[in-house]
């Protein structure tokens, strides 16, 4: 598929506007709640052809109070429609009763162990696990995750020729939501048409995070490929554990990557001066 129509919408109207037929069609009274799945089986009867992964996504992008929603960038207002109550649970958003939406990640201060705050969003202190630990202990690690996830998503190619970040009509494969508030560092398409999931350990990793991927390998295929279209895992840390080679040498379709950082230095001549 070129790249040009990875996003185009498969029925007239894209998904963001569906969604919103359907809750016109379903005249849902104040407070009244739904549950994901209600969703999902309107889809499935009405568009078939959008996968249940997608109709997630969707609701997660029209959640005011979702902050996965930020991974969208191409949220803006008019998606301003639903209020999260639950695990799965929505109802209608209510301007002026409810909190405003978010559109910005919040922020708040930390203190690096030399006295020092810096400041990072809420979602960085909540997502970035052992990086933020090593962040307050004034270590770079908590900004290089986020940049190398990005870089990598930007440079696909550097993987494997012909991977691209997946595009769900507006939503990227950039930390795609994978149900249950959790989220995929990066989801590509190969060159053949297949599911890529990525999965990102900014140091060492461990054999544990062999499970991690496989949730998302068999969460891809559930939710959202069709019948045979092949899924394949890949991770990619600065340094593999004898134990997470070891794990996945007889896991079919998982592949391991060791990224390497360089930097060079080039002095500059001194200006001389008359």
């Amino acid at each position: 598929m070129a790249e040009n129509e990875v996003a185009r919408t498969i029925y007239e109207k894209p998904t963001r506007a569906l969604l919103k037929d359907m809750l016109m069609a379903w005249n849902l009274q104040p407070g009244e709640t739904f549950h994901a799945q209600r969703a999902v089986e309107w889809f499935a009867q009405n568009y078939p052809k959008l996968k249940a992964g997608s109709i997630i996504a969707h609701l997660v992008q029209a959640s005011t109070n979702d902050r996965s929603r930020l991974h969208h960038p191409a949220t803006n207002t008019s998606d301003d429609l639903l209020f999260r109550v639950g695990s799965r649970e929505y109802r209608l958003y209510v301007p002026g009763a409810d909190p405003a939406p978010i559109h910005q990640p919040a922020k708040v201060q930390v203190s690096m162990a030399d006295g020092r705050s810096m400041s990072v969003t809420q979602e960085e202190e909540e997502d970035a696990g052992a990086a933020v630990d090593a962040a307050l202990a004034g270590s770079s690690q908590f900004a290089l995750e986020k940049d190398l996830q990005r870089y990598l998503a930007d440079n696909l190619h550097l993987i494997e020729p012909g991977l691209a970040l997946f595009q769900d009509e507006d939503i990227s494969g950039f930390e795609y939501p994978a149900g249950g508030g959790r989220r995929i560092d990066i989801l590509a398409k190969d060159k053949a048409g297949g599911f890529v999931v990525l999965e990102l350990k900014v140091e060492k990793g461990y054999d544990r995070v062999v499970g991690q991927l496989l949730r998302y390998v068999n969460w891809v295929r559930k939710e959202l490929a069709e019948p045979g279209q092949r899924v394949r895992g890949v991770i990619i840390c600065r340094s593999m554990t004898e134990d997470l080679i070891l794990a996945c040498a007889s896991v079919p379709d998982v592949e391991l990557f060791e990224y390497q950082l360089s930097v060079s230095v080039k002095k500059v001549p001194p200006l001389v001066l008359p």
